[in-house]
Parts: structure tokens; sequence; C-alpha cells
């Protein structure tokens, strides 16, 4: 149920990611571009928590997160343009490095959130849907987002149309590129969120009934250091005026910290892999998107542009579920009845490559 759910809203995701830009980038509101799909964005969350929570099969469920991930989507493509929109090139490394680890550090917040409210499901699902509308909606006040004239507003055809999903990878390699490094480097991170607990209950063999605390404080450990780092690599890559070295320094980083986790013996070797996850997860978050928003095709489609570079981060969670079996079953034995360390050692490999994508990009440093 939970592949079926998860599958169907990645589709979802997919499509809403550059849907939504597009809109976005020719809104011509009096309340802004922004703003509108941040407003969406806050009553999407309560109405998705709410389906999710009255769902009584898998049907309506799926309905549910489909709600959950067009918010996420909306949201995510107001949110990422803003940074474009207001900041200047060489000043959007802190601003990155915040965007970059939000999602992390929202992640284990929402936990923590979760398990003070537990049992109460309702209360599970609600408070943290509630706190997510709340952030959207303040946001949304205190944001400064002109009107975009009607005059201004790209004329739209059907060649636009059809080019929400399509950015030409030979007139904008930079772009291309970028995106190329960061579906390999996030196919490392799913790799890795997505498998974590079987790997505690399988390899590490801790008890299932210990794992959720064991994924929370991996988690915390995780967001803490990124927390630490991200904001210094931000601030670091905004004076130096480069993004190629530490993107590359980053996913390097980080593959080591896959061979870490994919060799660790014990629960506590398994979280020093997680920190030195945190410390190239910190450093690649805050410079990325900075770096992505330096290669972007067209500054009149920045959502649309942005919204398509989102694919990168959402396919590799379908792509590996898909690889994974493969990879899981090289070399089992009754002693090792899943390959882990498989999945993990593909996973370092895949960020080395993202990391040696970004090196021909021309546009920036």
């Amino acid at each position: 149920m939970l592949s079926i759910v998860s599958g169907v809203a990645g589709v979802f995701a997919l499509i809403g990611n550059p849907v939504f830009g597009r809109l976005s980038d020719r809104t011509t509101s009096r309340f802004g571009r922004r703003r509108p799909f941040l407003v969406l964005g806050a009553v999407l969350f309560l109405l998705g928590a709410v389906i999710c929570l009255v769902a009584a099969n898998a049907a309506v469920l799926t309905a549910g997160w489909v709600v959950m991930t067009l918010c996420l989507s909306s949201a995510q493509a107001a949110i990422g343009a803003t940074i474009a929109d207001q900041l200047a090139p060489e000043r959007r490394g802190p601003a990155s490095a915040v965007y970059g680890i939000a999602g992390g550090i929202g992640a284990v917040v929402g936990l923590f959130l979760a398990q003070l409210v537990a049992p109460s499901f309702a209360a599970m699902f609600l408070l943290p849907a509630a706190v997510a509308s709340v952030g959207l909606i303040v946001f949304a006040a205190v944001l400064r987002d002109p009107r975009l004239p009607v005059e201004a507003r790209p004329r739209t055809s059907v060649r636009d149309v059809l080019s929400t999903f399509w950015v030409n990878p030979i007139r904008n390699s930079g772009y291309a590129l970028a995106f190329g490094s960061r579906l390999l480097i996030f196919f490392a991170v799913a790799a890795v969120n997505g498998y974590q607990a079987l790997y505690m209950i399988m390899q590490l063999h801790i008890p299932p009934a210990e794992v959720g605390q064991r994924v929370f404080l991996a988690g915390l450990v995780l967001a803490g250091i990124s927390l630490l780092t991200a904001p210094l690599a931000g601030k670091a890559s905004d004076k130096a005026g480069r993004r190629k070295p530490f993107v590359v320094a980053s996913a390097v980083v980080f593959a080591v910290g896959l061979v870490l986790v994919a060799s660790a013996q014990s629960f506590e070797e398994f979280l020093i892999g997680f920190a030195v996850l945190g410390l190239g997860q910190g450093v690649y978050f805050a410079v990325d998107f900075a770096l992505v928003t330096q290669v972007l095709p067209n500054p009149d489609n920045t959502a649309k542009d942005l919204g398509i570079m989102a694919l990168a981060n959402s396919l590799p969670s379908i792509l590996v579920p898909a690889i994974a079996p493969a990879l899981l079953a090289i070399g089992t034995s009754p002693d090792l009845p899943q390959n882990f360390s498989a999945l993990f050692y593909a996973g370092a490999v895949a960020g080395l490559i993202g990391a040696v994508l970004i090196i021909p990009i021309r546009k920036v440093g």
C-alpha cells in the first residue's frame, strides 16, 4: 500500500513542480506572482492531512497524499523562485543554504512534533500540517512580491505549454549538467533515506521496536551537522565567488559518508557515517541551489525552470526502489539476505559521478 501511495504521488510531483512553476511565472494577480501559490499550499496542506487522517482504504489515502504532494509542489515553486527574484547571484549563498537544509530539518521537526502528541493519530497528522500552513501564511504575509503587469506577461503559445516539461539540453548545457549532477546525488540521498530502517533491522540487528527512535536520532545528527555547516559554506562560497569547488567537494564527502554507512558494524559507526553525510549534505545544499539559479535558461521562466530542476530531487525516489532489488540481491546468501553495501556503494559512485558533471559548467566558477 505504501508503494502504491508513494508511487502515484510521485507521478503527480513530476507533473506538479513544472506546472505550478509555469503558472507562478505568468500570474498577474494583484497579490503578486508567488504569494497566491504560498497560500494555495497552506490550504492544501490542511486539506490533504485531513483526507489522509480519515482514509479508510488505499484509494482515499492515495488521494490525500496526492493533495499533500501538490501542496508541496505549489509551495516549492514559489519559495525557490523568490531567491532568484530578490537576490543578486553573488548574494544567494546563505539563502540557498537555508532553502537547502530546510527540508531535512523540517523532517526531523515533523517527527519530533508527531512523537510529542503520539499516540493520537489525529494530532500526529494535523499538528505538523498546521505548522507548515502557518509557516507558509507568515511567509506570504511578509514577502515583498511585486505584481507582474499584464503587459509584461510573456505570451503563451502551444509551444510554450509543451515546453513546460522541457529545457533544451544542448542549448542549455550548464542547466543540463546541473540537472544530471543533482539527479545522481539525490540518488545517493534516496538510497540512504529509503532503506536505513531496513538496514538497521537486517544488518545491525536492531529490534524493530527501537528502529523509529534510532532513525529519529540519525536524522537529528544529519540535520544538526547540516544546519551548522550550510550557512558557513554559503557565506564562504559568496565571498570566494565560486560554486563548483564547493559542490564537488560536498559530493565527495557525501560519498565517503555512504561508504562509512555501508561498512558500519554497529549503530555508533552508522551514526559516524551519518555525521559525515551531514557535513557533505550541508555544504551541498548551501551551494547547489545558488549554482542552479545561475544556470537558468530564461529569467522570465524562473519558477518553471526550477520546477523542472526539482524533478531531479523527486525522480530518485521512484528510480531507487526500482533499481534497489537488483543491487540488494548481489551476492546474497543465508548469512547475507540483503546486500545493503552494494546499494550504498552504488549511491556513493552515483554521487561521485554527479560531482564530475559539475566541472564542465561554464557559467559559474
